[in-house]
């Protein structure tokens, strides 16, 4: 009569299913222990303390293809196995915390795509006169402009931050928004267009709102698409954009592409 547990008992013991015990020893993780008289396998002290062990390197989450060498290592050599596995499960973990925070970000869907900066300005202008429509056009022009133009969004924000102090400048940008709603050819569009280039060039500050959003290289692709984002082309918005820049152009301001 042999001594030692059926494969049953022993993934009780170890804490595992039978399944488990099975794929360990497909993988050559465990040797398949001997069989007794009725056929049964028996897994004697030696196979339930390498089954622990295994069980335990994968729970810590050692991959099983590196089990095997892991334990039939020397002491050094399973001391600096271990402390590389350390090292990576680390990282891992710091992977898993950074997407679990955008897990969390994404109960403010802004605040996934653009800085807190961004949205805090965002969340200033409905207080400010502009109309819900334009807010979301702004906040889905900012995620492209902070995709495209990654090197100039903070400066871009800041030139933003500063006209929202200027009166003048608000009132000729609620203005503006209003004019989304007019039919192209209004002679109101071409007003607002004027009053805005000649704003615009009296403060070159402002004038980087514009400005500012063109890239390195790309240029005026990368421009066109942040700037004209949303925009209908047979709108009052399309026209009044396409006017403004074309003031500046005419004014001397470098601005890519053409409309």
């Amino acid at each position: 009569m042999m001594n030692g547990v059926t494969i049953g008992q022993a993934a009780i013991f170890a804490g595992v299913t039978i399944k488990t015990v099975r794929h360990y020893e497909k993988n050559g993780l465990l040797d398949e222990p001997a069989r007794d008289s009725s056929g049964y396998r028996r897994y004697g002290s030696a196979e339930l303390l390498r089954l622990v062990q295994v069980r335990t390197l994968a729970a810590a989450g050692v991959p099983l293809a590196e089990i095997g060498p892991l334990l039939d290592a020397d002491a050094d050599s399973f001391a600096t196995e271990l402390a590389d596995v350390e090292r990576r499960l680390t990282e891992r973990i710091e992977e898993l915390i950074v997407r679990r925070d955008t897990l969390h970000r994404l109960a403010d869907g802004d605040r996934t795509l653009l800085p807190d900066r961004a949205v805090e300005l965002l969340a200033r202008l409905p207080g400010l006169g502009f109309p819900a429509a334009e807010v979301a056009a702004a906040r889905e022009g900012w995620v492209l402009a902070r995709a495209l133009v990654p090197e100039g969004f903070d400066d871009y924000l800041t030139n933003v931050e500063n006209a929202l102090e200027d009166t003048e400048f608000l009132a000729l940008s609620r203005r503006a928004s209003e004019s989304a709603t007019w039919e192209p050819d209004d002679p109101r569009v071409e007003e607002v267009a004027a009053a805005l280039a000649g704003h615009y060039l009296a403060h070159p500050a402002q004038l980087k709102i514009v400005t500012g959003l063109q890239a390195r290289t790309d240029a005026a692709t990368r421009y066109t698409l942040i700037r004209h984002h949303g925009e209908e082309r047979e709108s009052a918005s399309a026209r009044l954009a396409a006017l403004v820049e074309a003031k500046l152009r005419a004014a001397g301001v470098y601005i890519p592409g053409s409309r």
